[in-house]
C-alpha cells in the first residue's frame, strides 16, 4: 500500500527543486516564465507528473514545453544529486491551465457584477449602493476628524 504521506512530500520537494533547477540551472532560451504548481508522485515513488503554469502566448507555451521535454534527462540527472533517493522518479511535465481559467472565470464574475448593477440602477433609478465596507470607512474618517 502507497505511504500518502511520503508521496506527497516527496512531491512537494521535487517541485521546490525542480523551480530552483529552472531559475538556477536552465539556460535555454525557450523557457520563458515557468512556475511549477504541484507535482504528482506514483504510489512506487517511480513516475512523477510535474504540472507546469507557463506565462506567454501559445506559442511560447509550445516552445518551453519542448524545451522542458528536451531537458528531462539533465533536470533528473541534476536532482539525483540533490535529494537522497534510491532512484529518482521520471519526469513527465504537463502543461497546468487551472490559473489562466480561474482568471477567466473571475472575468466573467466580475462581468456579472456589472451587468447586476448596471440591471438594478436601471429599475430604481438610483446608482447601485456602494460596499457597506466603503461606507463604514468614510464615517470612521469623519468620526475620527471631529
Amino acid at each position: 500500500m502507497p505511504n500518502l504521506y511520503r508521496q506527497e512530500k516527496l512531491g512537494e520537494l521535487i517541485a521546490e527543486e525542480l523551480s530552483d533547477l529552472l531559475r538556477t540551472r536552465m539556460k535555454d532560451p525557450r523557457i520563458g516564465f515557468v512556475s511549477i504548481t504541484r507535482v504528482e508522485v506514483s504510489g512506487d515513488l517511480a513516475h512523477a507528473k510535474v504540472y507546469v503554469s507557463v506565462l506567454g502566448s501559445d506559442e511560447e507555451r509550445r516552445n518551453t514545453m519542448a524545451a522542458l521535454k528536451r531537458a528531462t534527462g539533465f533536470l533528473r540527472h541534476e536532482l539525483a544529486g540533490r535529494l537522497v533517493l534510491r532512484h529518482v522518479p521520471e519526469l513527465v511535465f504537463k502543461l497546468d491551465l487551472s490559473l489562466e481559467k480561474g482568471a477567466q472565470v473571475m472575468e466573467l464574475i466580475k462581468q456579472i457584477e456589472q451587468e447586476h448593477a448596471q440591471q438594478q440602477e436601471a429599475q430604481t433609478g438610483l446608482p447601485a449602493q456602494p460596499d457597506a465596507e466603503e461606507g463604514r470607512d468614510q464615517t470612521t474618517d469623519s468620526t475620527e476628524a471631529e
